[in-house]
Formats: C-alpha cells, structure tokens, sequence
C-alpha cells in the first residue's frame, strides 16, 4: 500500500488518484470513506461530536483500509497525530509525505470552507500551528518526503515512482 500523508491541501487526493492510475492500482480516500460512512460532511460531525470522535472514526477506518490493503490511500491532513495510526500506515504501507510550506498552502485553502480546522478568524494563525504540529509527525511517519509545491501533477507522480522504484522492499 502506497500512503500519502500531508497537510490539507497539500494535494494528497489529486496525486493519490493520478498515482493509482498511473500504477493500475485501486485508490482510497479515507476522508471520502469517513463521509460516506457517516452520510454527512466532517465539518458537520465535527461540529456536532467533536474532534475526538472524529479521530476515533479515522482511526477505525485507516485500520480497515490497511487490513483490505488498497493501492494507494491519501490520509487525511491530521491522520498521523494519533501514534496507532502513524505505526499502522508505516508497517503497511510505504508513506510518503506531500510536502507544502503554509504560504503555499493559505494560497490553496483561502476560499476553502470545507475543512473545519480552519474555520477560525485567522486562518494563517491557525494552519501555522497545524503545521508546527503536524510537519514533525509527518516526518516521522514518512519512508520519503516530496516537496509538493511547484511541480505539475506528472512530475510529482513521476519523483513518487521513481523513489518508490529506489526502495528495496516496494512491489513495484
């Protein structure tokens, strides 16, 4: 299983899906099946039980997925701040972090009303924590970091696969 973690919008469904494709692999998205799990939106979950709920609900679905084994899984943007999923996604799969810088990221997400982490008064504030946060944990979890900010959906798709192709243990 090829996992690609990251900060919101840092492209973790686009490459994921153009990935699949490209490798004739099934694809998932896990906030796609959370949504679909919960026929409603997260931002309304998590605005009517909570953050921890909703981390309980990833966590169970990341479990599922990696049991079924998909081809390629983008996670949601805070998937990696429970340690279980971090380990799971890492004994699983081979992980891969998108990585963006938060100017790059508020330039994507400054009309986004989508993810309810950023539905503050200051968005810029907030995503800059996030990714104090989360950058470190990304780290962590990740085989192999790809700097995702200028690079067209093929070339990203292209470096992904030829490090994968450079990773001893990668079905490729």
């Amino acid at each position: 299983m090829i996992v690609l973690v990251g900060m919101p919008a840092s492209g973790k469904s686009t490459i994921g899906r153009a990935l699949a494709r490209r490798l004739q692999l099934d694809f998932a998205d896990s906030d796609q099946i959370i949504e679909r799990r919960l026929q409603r939106s997260i931002r309304s979950y998590f605005d009517s039980d909570g953050e921890d709920a909703f981390r309980d609900l990833e966590q169970q679905v990341l479990a599922d997925l990696a049991r079924e084994g998909v081809g390629v899984l983008a996670t949601g943007g805070g998937a990696v701040l429970r340690q279980a999923n971090r380990e799971l996604l890492r004994a699983h799969g081979t992980v891969i972090y998108l990585h963006v810088s938060v100017d790059r990221l508020m330039r994507r997400l400054s009309h986004d009303t989508r993810r309810p982490l950023l539905q503050v008064a200051d968005p810029r504030a907030r995503l800059q924590a996030l990714y104090a946060e989360r950058d470190p944990l990304y780290r962590a979890c990740a085989h192999f970091v790809i700097n995702a900010q200028r690079s067209s959906r093929a070339m990203l798709v292209g470096r992904i696969i030829m490090q994968l192709e450079l990773m001893p243990d990668t079905p490729l």
